[in-house]
């Protein structure tokens, strides 16, 4: 891990630290994988408030740090808002295709759980 230099420096693996099972594990919970998929659809860096998430403060908190432990996200501060970024270009490198299959699987579930039911015969 590199290390912070401030109390407001967040630690983040390098490219080179980056292991697929950590990525995987952090793509697979169903809060960490929306917030992957809001983060892609806006190709932006969003603050953690951007985010409307079933769960508490503290558990975003926690599926926050797991992304970027894994290497999935950049956290940077900025005044007092803490924002988040895909570390698209490295999990490119590391792993090509891999990030994109994961959101275009993604929307295709959520595009079957969003289709209305068919009538019963």
């Amino acid at each position: 891990m590199t290390t912070a230099t401030s109390p407001r420096a967040l630690e983040h693996p390098t490219r080179d630290q980056i292991r697929l099972e950590a990525v995987l594990h952090a793509l697979a919970d169903p809060v960490r994988l929306r917030i992957v998929r809001d983060m892609a659809r806006e190709r932006a860096e969003l603050s953690c408030s951007y985010f409307d998430l079933p769960v508490t403060k503290s558990t975003t908190t926690h599926h926050f740090r797991v992304l970027r432990e894994g290497g999935v996200i950049r956290q940077t501060y900025r005044g007092t808002a803490k924002l988040n970024a895909l570390r698209e270009d490295d999990l490119e490198a590391l792993f090509p295709g891999l990030l994109a299959t994961v959101l275009a699987a993604a929307g295709a579930q959520a595009a079957r759980e969003d289709a209305p039911e068919p009538p019963a015969t």
